[in-house]
């Protein structure tokens, strides 16, 4: 039993080491004063950080990552929470196939899904890629986190607090207003938090939607990756990356598992 939990603990270790050991070193090295990266950093230095925030092209590119990232995370909330509605609270003809439809887009590789955009919007609808199509690609897979979170609380929800406040005479807008999106409330913003990361964090499919000259933060990254006098502050915009896309799975995590309150924050 003492060995079964040491080589558990060992795996878990190096497995932990494998995943976060990169990202250490890319928040160090945007911190080395050496441009070559030596390892270990000699010395540290803020001037990476000073000249990353002015630079125009990364504070262009992050300008547009949020701009979408935001744009798809509220299309979503209101998609997901409707879909997700419709499939946990109605019986239907076909309720099982349209749900795997609104889940597959996660599941297909990303440059499928990026390839068929592509020709949907430039060759069927003669649309000219821009950021609105890349943010409607973008809200093709973050619908599906915003469905599974509120598919999950409304699972844990059952329909008796709702019923027992429309028995009393409460209208199907007040019995939501005051008890369904109370309790939807945690689950709603975790969806949206893991929606937005999953946006802030893509690259494929943004690749083939979105328009000519246009750049969102990890295609600048991509881009300006194997520059040498652009290796230091592309550094600086992964640590920063990195930590953006922590934090909203951090919080997500945590309101995700706030079951014992019934969702409320």
């Amino acid at each position: 039993m003492r060995t079964s939990r040491v080589l558990l603990w060992t795996a878990l270790g190096l497995g932990l080491a494998v995943i976060y050991f990169p990202l250490v070193v890319v928040l160090l090295n945007s911190f080395n004063a050496d441009t070559t990266f030596g390892w270990p950093p000699s010395r540290f230095t803020l001037e990476w950080w000073s000249r990353a925030s002015s630079n125009e092209g990364a504070l262009h590119a992050l300008r547009t990552s949020v701009a979408a990232g935001l744009a798809a995370t509220a299309i979503a909330l209101v998609l997901g929470t409707m879909a997700a509605f419709a499939l946990q609270r109605y019986r239907f003809f076909g309720r099982n196939p349209v749900s795997l439809l609104i889940i597959l887009p996660i599941a297909l590789p990303g440059i499928v899904t990026g390839i068929a955009l592509n020709n949907a919007f430039r060759t069927i609808l003669g649309i000219d890629l821009g950021l609105l199509t890349a943010i409607i690609a973008h809200a093709t897979f973050c619908i599906v986190v915003v469905f599974n979170n509120v598919v999950a609380r409304l699972r844990r929800m059952g329909g008796n607090l709702e019923e027992a406040s429309m028995d009393l005479g409460a209208t199907g807008v007040t019995t939501f207003r005051l008890v369904t999106f109370p309790m939807l409330r945690s689950a709603l913003l975790a969806g949206g938090l893991l929606a937005f990361a999953l946006s802030f964090d893509e690259i494929i499919v943004t690749t083939f939607t979105l328009g000519t000259g246009m750049e969102t933060l990890p295609i600048w990254i991509y881009d300006n990756l194997f520059r040498p006098n652009q290796a230091p502050i592309v550094n600086v915009v992964a640590a920063v990356l990195i930590v953006a896309s922590t934090v909203p799975v951090y919080l997500a995590q945590r309101l995700s598992g706030d079951t014992a309150s019934g969702g409320r924050l």
